[in-house]
């Protein structure tokens, strides 16, 4: 399949006020005067049971609107901006780490307009994930429930809310247009079961919410496929069921810690997962594992792609101790594996 070039979307501070004042070039401007960095790579992924299309019922895009505002914020630092969402009632707040990244300082403003100092928690470059902390009273803290991304189906209606541009509290909707994508996190390993959606996000909707049709997230928007820089009505999400692990993480340990076998990967025509590359001093290299492997099982669970190897290590923990079926020609192989931590 061909590597889709897409490109995140936060926005550079200099350019808010020219975007709101209506700065000539429009969308070009904005993809010429993108990070040099922001540029990632979306892979389609095939799966086998696709789920059907949804029958579009839930609350109107006004309702999801009115439930949900008060709990999106606007994120802004010296190097750029972005949005986010009230995690809960203490002060947390989501956004991407693509946002945060090299800022010294951040500012959090609410619905209310009052504008709060922001402290990072934790980020986690590998789910392009951020957690904020802000000291405002929880009268003014509005939470967003998380729904369950597992559940979505294409075509299920969705909702954007953030500050594309600068331009704060805009709302976007759409549709669930696929499943299962994958996408390319700010320091290269993949994020799976990526939502994409026709919902209009732009640079500034970075770490905003996606919402379903009962006004909880199923996503937090990162990523557009365009051309001109602009919304071409291909946008990318990270998954809920994600966020809600990572986050546990990073407000009980300030870090998310990601099992790592160490080798890069592809779809195998025969199924499972093929490896293209071990990384040397890796726990695949100490395994034995070698280019040209096919892995069938982990832990004696079938492996049919190289997202469910993914998913199957990302169930375990740095140190644990897993079995690795793989094929080795015709032949087949069980090696045991102490998994290492995800280098950063």
């Amino acid at each position: 399949m061909t590597p889709r070039t897409t490109r995140i979307l936060s926005l550079p501070a200099a350019l808010v006020a020219g975007a709101l004042i209506g700065v000539g070039g429009g969308a070009a401007t904005y993809a010429v005067l993108k990070p040099a960095d922001g540029k990632t790579v979306v892979r389609q992924v095939t799966v086998a049971d696709s789920q059907p299309a949804s029958s579009g019922s839930g609350l109107s895009v006004q309702s999801i609107y009115q439930l949900a505002r008060k709990g999106v914020v606007e994120v802004t630092s010296a190097q750029g901006q972005g949005s986010g969402f009230v995690y809960d009632t203490t002060g947390h707040v989501l956004t991407n780490q693509h946002v945060v990244s090299g800022a010294s300082s951040l500012t959090v403003k609410l619905w209310n307009g009052k504008t709060y100092d922001a402290q990072v928690v934790g980020t986690d470059a590998s789910t392009d994930l951020a957690l904020l902390k802000i000291s405002a009273p929880a009268s003014e803290l509005f939470r967003l429930a998380l729904g369950d991304s597992g559940k979505l189906i294409v075509g299920d209606n969705v909702v954007a809310i953030g500050s594309p541009f600068g331009l704060e509290e805009t709302v976007t909707s759409g549709i669930v247009s696929a499943l299962h994508r994958e996408m390319r996190s700010p320091n290269g390993f993949a994020i799976d079961d990526s939502i994409q959606t026709d919902a209009a996000i732009n640079h500034g909707n970075s770490g905003g919410p996606l919402l379903n049709a009962q006004g909880k997230v199923v996503g937090i928007n990162a990523q557009i496929e365009s051309d001109s820089g602009g919304n071409d009505g291909v946008g990318f999400a990270i998954p809920s069921n994600t966020i809600r692990s990572i986050a546990s993480q990073l407000i009980s340990n300030g870090k998310a810690q990601h099992a790592f076998l160490g080798v890069v990967l592809s779809d195998s025509s025969s199924g499972g997962a093929r490896i293209g590359q071990v990384r040397a001093g890796t726990p695949a290299a100490k395994a034995g594992l070698r280019a040209g492997d096919v892995v069938t099982a982990v832990a004696g669970k079938s492996i049919a792609s190289a997202s469910e190897l993914r998913a199957a290590i990302n169930a375990h923990r740095p140190g644990d101790q897993v079995s690795v079926t793989y094929k080795r020609g015709a032949k087949s192989h069980t090696a045991s594996v102490k998994l290492a931590s995800r280098p950063s």
